[in-house]
């Protein structure tokens, strides 16, 4: 066997309806409607995609709690985009993994990529990143 490509990524949310909502504010994520039949099921997920259709996470209800793993969801971008998302940060008022206020200072420099990294509201941990490293470093 061979994968493709990882097709999506489960994660929990306190109600799937806000998560939705933030996901397509901060991300461009939207309701992935082949699949919406699934999220009738209050324990089944809501899936989201990215504007072209290609699903990304599950939203699944559960109860708040405190995540017991250090695990990050990536989400790559283009240079233009990632610059974008940077010009938007006050807007967003996202909280950084430490829990501070995510600023453009939070931008790490991995010599061939860069990434900031943040959570949503249910605590999550997300990155978004870019390979384009030129177009990054003319710009900061």
């Amino acid at each position: 066997m061979q994968v493709d490509q990882i097709d999506h990524v489960h994660i929990e949310v306190t109600d799937r309806d806000v998560a939705a909502g933030w996901y397509g504010r901060v991300l461009g994520l939207v309701r992935h409607e082949p699949y919406a039949s699934w999220a009738e099921d209050p324990m089944g997920p809501m899936i989201l995609a990215t504007a072209s259709g290609i699903p990304t996470l599950s939203l699944f209800a559960r109860e708040a709690r405190t995540p017991s793993r250090d695990s990050t969801i990536a989400f790559r971008v283009s240079g233009a985009a990632f610059l974008d998302f940077l010009r938007e940060l006050d807007d967003l008022a996202l909280q950084h993994v430490s829990g501070k206020a995510l600023t453009r200072e939070d931008v790490v420099d991995h010599d061939l990529s860069w990434s900031i990294y943040f959570k949503d509201p249910d605590q999550n941990r997300l990155e978004v990143t870019t390979y384009d490293y030129g177009i990054v470093a003319g710009a900061i």
